[in-house]
């Protein structure tokens, strides 16, 4: 075979095999940025607890007054969600500002269901605060151990009897607060009504039910 043949056979080899990878490597699918941001959006958003949710909350409320206070922690309805087991869609904190004497409601959502509710944090106008009172104090961001869905359990165990003796009763409220009654913030639990319901409150810092009825 001549010189030149054997390059012209090479040459071929060496094309057909380019080519051959070309084709392999053609046939693996490309994620391009725009669509794996676009399948990151279209995760389901799911229920989140109270300390989840504060992060982002005190982080906007800081910047409306850096000495803001949290008052209270409440779960809040989101439609197309169901709240379960001390975790909620939305989450309402109101904060208050002794330097400007006035209160805040913000909220947290992980979605937005229009034209009320927006994904991400919310804050309603400022209105006139007195300062803490009896039923009313600030919550001490070091004594807030224990997160919403412990809260919940902690709850639900000391309520068992009651709620075994009462079947499909429904939590009627759940909140974190803090009052002259408790040397800590509580979670605060309730089922049925003022007649013939239950009642919890769960040391927000050790877990330990304070009190119930």
């Amino acid at each position: 075979m001549s010189t030149s043949l054997k390059h012209s056979v090479i040459s071929s080899v060496a094309l057909a095999a380019l080519l051959v990878a070309g084709c392999a490597k053609s046939t693996t699918p490309l994620v391009s940025p725009d669509t794996a941001d676009a399948k990151a959006t279209t995760t389901p958003a799911e229920v989140v607890t109270a300390k989840t949710a504060f992060g982002p909350l005190y982080k906007s409320a800081r910047s409306w007054s850096p000495d803001v206070q949290v008052l209270r922690m409440t779960p809040k309805e989101v439609p197309g969600f169901k709240n379960a087991e001390g975790k909620a869609a939305m989450w309402e904190a109101v904060f208050a500002s002794a330097n400007k004497q006035q209160y805040r409601v913000y909220t947290y959502s992980v979605a937005t269901v229009l034209p009320e509710i927006h994904k991400g944090t919310s804050a309603n106008p400022a209105l006139a605060w007195a300062g803490p009172s009896r039923d009313a104090m600030p919550i001490d961001l070091a004594l807030f151990n224990v997160d919403s869905d412990a809260g919940y359990q902690a709850a639900v165990a000391d309520a068992a009897t009651w709620l075994k003796k009462n079947p499909g009763e429904q939590l009627a409220a759940f909140e974190l607060g803090s009052n002259y009654k408790f040397r800590a913030p509580v979670w605060y639990a309730s089922w049925g009504d003022k007649k013939n319901g239950y009642i919890a409150f769960v040391d927000a810092t050790s877990g330990k039910v304070y009190k119930s009825k």
